[in-house]
């Protein structure tokens, strides 16, 4: 049985354990992978995985043997076959030692963030040797193009979205389960996980004086603060409100299967962070991607190279709303524009999809990359 050591810092939120804890369990069931999983911040990990005890040195879940890593943690161990650097969260100088003198050394290999940007296709895969121990690490890029090292997509993901989207009985149930039977009257339904934003007000606006009923789903996160502002008032999980033709509901903190849902039965879903961006893909729906803005500008490359994914699929006029949403551009009537034009946006956002799916995931391509090594 093949073994991995996979480290996960937490930076910010839980896009990085999101990640992380996805791969491990799929390279654990479909794979056969063997994979203790070192976490930093079990406190926020146990958000995601309720039976975790944030406490537990040592603890084993789905599968996973789950290990808090402290600083001397590490001392000891024997390395796995494989050895992941979630994000560059750089190993312990101890546990490169024990790498060191393990014959053959494993295959180490620092899991990048994902990007559309042409230069990390360059540069997925290479090796980079270390200065002064006998290994090599090499650079894994995640990316939507067919020589990247590809999107995290379990191998019946896009069956069981297909089965839950065909079900109204299954979405009706959904609804009920986090409190909001309501969602089922809307003409759409649309989930807001996104940062603060000055759009956010004319987003709320144009769905208010919309003509047809639409709900609006709110987890609880930055961008509550910005609806609370133009609602006037303090709402908080499980409190549900009528404004005009705009149904908002906020939702509590989901875990990421029910969070896979709720992007499932929306018909536009507002994500932020890598975990959410790339599970709204699989959705097969349109989606808005608020990225993480930089001070440098740095994000508005990102954003370009992957709206440049999207041309072939969707039209102009809705990589430019991506653009004034992340922009902040306050424009009433393109949201309202968007609505009229919603068939061939729904049409394209499926078939971008579709084209993604035919090609490898990312947990196949870290199979075939690690067995050619």
């Amino acid at each position: 049985m093949k073994t991995l050591d996979l480290f996960c810092a937490i930076i910010d939120n839980f896009g990085d354990i999101g990640v992380c804890r996805r791969l491990a369990l799929q390279l654990n069931r479909e794979y056969g992978w063997q994979v203790r999983l070192w976490v930093d911040d079990l406190t926020a990990f146990a958000r995601l995985e309720p039976e975790l005890h944030p406490q537990a040195a040592v603890q084993f879940l789905k599968g996973l043997e789950v290990r808090h890593w402290t600083d001397n943690a590490t001392v000891g161990i024997i390395p796995g076959d494989r050895v992941i650097e979630g994000f560059g969260c750089r190993l312990p100088e101890t546990f490169l030692q024990a790498m060191a003198k393990r014959q053959p050394a494993p295959v180490w290999l620092n899991l990048e963030y994902l990007t559309a940007e042409a230069w990390a296709l360059g540069c997925h895969g290479l090796p980079s040797p270390h200065p002064r121990l006998p290994l090599r690490q090499y650079f894994f890029f995640p990316g939507f193009d067919p020589r990247s090292g590809g999107l995290l997509r379990e191998h019946d993901l896009i069956a069981r979205r297909d089965a839950f989207q065909q079900n109204q009985t299954a979405q009706a149930s959904f609804w009920q389960q986090l409190g909001f039977p309501e969602a089922m009257n809307a003409t759409r339904r649309l989930s807001l996980f996104a940062y603060e934003n000055t759009a956010t007000h004319a987003l709320l606006q144009a769905l208010k004086s919309g003509p047809d009923p639409v709900f609006l789903a709110v987890p609880e996160g930055r961008a509550l603060a910005d609806v609370n502002h133009w609602i006037g008032h303090t709402l908080k999980a499980g409190d549900y409100r009528a404004e005009g033709n705009l149904r908002l509901a906020v939702l509590p903190f989901l875990p990421p299967e029910d969070y896979d849902r709720l992007l499932w039965a929306c018909d536009l879903n507002f994500v932020r962070g890598e975990d959410s961006f790339v599970r709204a893909h699989w959705a097969g729906r349109p989606l808005i991607w608020h990225i993480y803005p930089q001070e440098d500008e740095a994000h508005r490359v990102k954003l370009e190279a992957w709206l440049d994914q999207c041309r072939r699929w969707l039209p102009e006029a809705w990589l430019q709303r991506q653009r004034d949403w992340n922009y902040g551009h306050d424009y009433i009537e393109s949201w309202q524009r968007v609505f009229v034009d919603w068939p061939q946006i729904g049409a394209g956002s499926r078939n971008f999809c579709n084209h993604l799916a035919q090609q490898p995931d990312l947990a196949a391509r870290l199979e075939d990359f690690c067995a050619e090594r």
